[in-house]
């Protein structure tokens, strides 16, 4: 029998999460709570305005509607325990417990956990005190530095000084001025590392791993890297810059497989997906974060390259089959997509503008995934920073790269923000060797 799945979250990670949970035939219907325009009704998918905050009534609501699996996009619920009251309620939920998503939920957690498991990341340490995280900072013999908020800070809890002054400072406004609100009261600093970024999921079941391919997101808001840190400005997948099986099994073993292991051995196995971002630096891959979920917009250029039906990949992970039936990714294609933002993102920004040219990226042979969207009479309208993602699926990454840039030069709204160098490093490493 067909099942009914709940998708939590409303970003362009979700849209991407119920799309491809729509196409598996074992799947009867897809609610999205609280979704956007893109998931308000589209074949098997439309919204759901059920209270995900509260737990109880969520799980009665996935009862009295027959929900048989609910899969949980973003970290705030997971890091609240949905999973563990879902669960305790009869009710399956794909995602990792609270005790779990700590990995995420709190850097000082996670990086002290490394630590404890000899998983390779930056030199660093933990405050509750900006004046003992200065003296630090004034001692420390790293040549540059990074601070960050250890709680969740939606992605943007990062700063990167250039020198001791301005690590200070950040400390100050992360701390003291509260620039991130709560997720400041503790902050972690460490060493900058040097090298090349990359995103390095797979799911678990506790037990093993199934790697994903490697991806790589854009920070930045400005083209060249330029401009202040958002949720992720655009990415592409397959990396070039991760080209051999050697590297991909190192980053398997010393990481994933370590942080899984580590998880279960102090007793919160680590069942869902989890997320490592790395750098490739020239001793070996090095863990810069741990997220406990799909990464946006990782998630907009994984599950289209997703060979497998991702309902059964989820019910594979969750009954600990994954060792005898990993999923399988198509490895003839490249992915990329491309983030539209409102004016003024990652800051202030207007919304209920309308956005046109929706309509012809079916005929381009692209995708559209919504994050910060409304229907407002029967036409979308943005209502986020992030409004939407253009993903391209083709060949070669060079050819997935100009679709989606025609893609997002078709969509128009006013003050529309996005990259034109998505897959820059990618294209610098490719041109480097063909040159060689």
């Amino acid at each position: 029998m067909a099942e009914r799945v709940l998708v939590v979250g409303g970003g362009g990670r979700e849209h991407a999460l119920a799309w491809k949970l729509a196409q598996s035939p074992q799947v009867q219907q897809v609610l999205v709570a609280p979704g956007n325009a893109g998931t308000a009704s589209c074949g098997k998918i439309s919204n759901s305005e059920v209270s995900v905050s509260n737990h109880s009534i969520l799980a009665q609501f996935c009862k009295d509607h027959h929900v048989g699996l609910v899969v949980v996009g973003p970290e705030v619920p997971l890091a609240a325990g949905i999973v563990d009251d879902l669960t305790a309620a009869g009710v399956p939920c794909f995602g990792p417990s609270a005790k779990a998503a700590q990995l995420e939920a709190s850097k000082s957690f996670s990086k002290a956990f490394m630590d404890r498991h000899g998983i390779p990341t930056a030199r660093y340490a933990s405050f509750t005190d900006p004046e003992q995280a200065c003296n630090y900072i004034r001692t420390a013999d790293f040549p540059a530095l990074v601070v960050k908020a250890s709680g969740l800070a939606a992605g943007k809890g990062v700063i990167v000084a250039r020198d001791q002054d301005e690590a200070c400072r950040a400390v100050m406004d992360i701390m003291k001025d509260r620039a991130f609100g709560s997720a400041g009261e503790e902050v972690v600093v460490e060493e900058l590392l040097e090298g090349e970024e990359v995103s390095c999921l797979c799911f678990s079941d506790g037990h093993s791993v199934a790697p994903m391919p490697p991806a790589q997101d854009h920070k930045r808001l400005q083209d060249g890297d330029q401009g202040p840190n958002t949720g992720g400005m655009g990415a592409y997948c397959p990396t070039p810059q991760v080209p051999d099986q050697e590297l991909l099994q190192q980053i398997r073993e010393s990481v994933l497989q370590k942080t899984v292991d580590g998880m279960r051995e102090e007793g919160t196995p680590y069942v869902g997906v989890l997320y490592a971002g790395l750098m490739l630096t020239n001793q070996g891959p090095k863990v810069l974060e741990f997220n406990c979920r799909f990464g946006d917009p990782e998630c907009q250029v994984l599950l289209p390259l997703l060979q497998s039906d991702l309902y059964e990949a989820i019910l594979n992970t969750m009954s600990g089959k994954l060792a005898s039936s990993a999923p399988v990714w198509h490895q003839d294609s490249s992915a990329v997509t491309v983030v539209m933002a409102s004016a003024g993102y990652p800051g202030s920004y207007q919304k209920g503008v309308q956005i046109t040219g929706l309509t012809q990226l079916q005929d381009l042979g692209l995708q559209v995934f919504h994050a910060g969207t409304a229907l407002k009479e029967g036409t979308v309208v943005s209502s986020g920073g992030r409004v939407l993602t253009v993903t391209a699926v083709r060949s070669s990454l060079e050819t997935a790269l100009q679709a989606a840039n025609r893609g997002v030069a078709a969509i128009g709204f006013p003050g529309a923000v996005y990259r034109r160098d998505i897959g820059h490093r990618a294209t610098a490493h490719l041109n480097q060797h063909r040159c060689v």
